[in-house]
């Protein structure tokens, strides 16, 4: 049996109030990988092209938990 075959078998377990959860999960692993991608690419060309300075300054993780408060 293959694992879609198994997928669908296990679909009629699942209780009509979970199904849900199980369309949101398919949903997001069956999202479009090529807007992500396009996405994730225009990000990085927009920290690439970006003229401040200190972008690329390095902080110690001490240095960020004293400057968010945290102990």
């Amino acid at each position: 049996m293959s694992d879609k075959e198994k997928i669908i078998q296990l679909l009629d377990h699942i209780p009509g109030y979970k199904m849900g959860y199980v369309l949101a999960y398919v949903q997001g692993i069956t999202a479009d990988e090529e807007a992500d991608d396009a996405f994730c690419q225009k990000m990085l060309e927009e920290y690439e092209n970006d003229i401040d300075p200190e972008k690329d300054k390095e902080y110690t993780l001490e240095e960020c938990k004293k400057e968010w408060g945290i102990n």
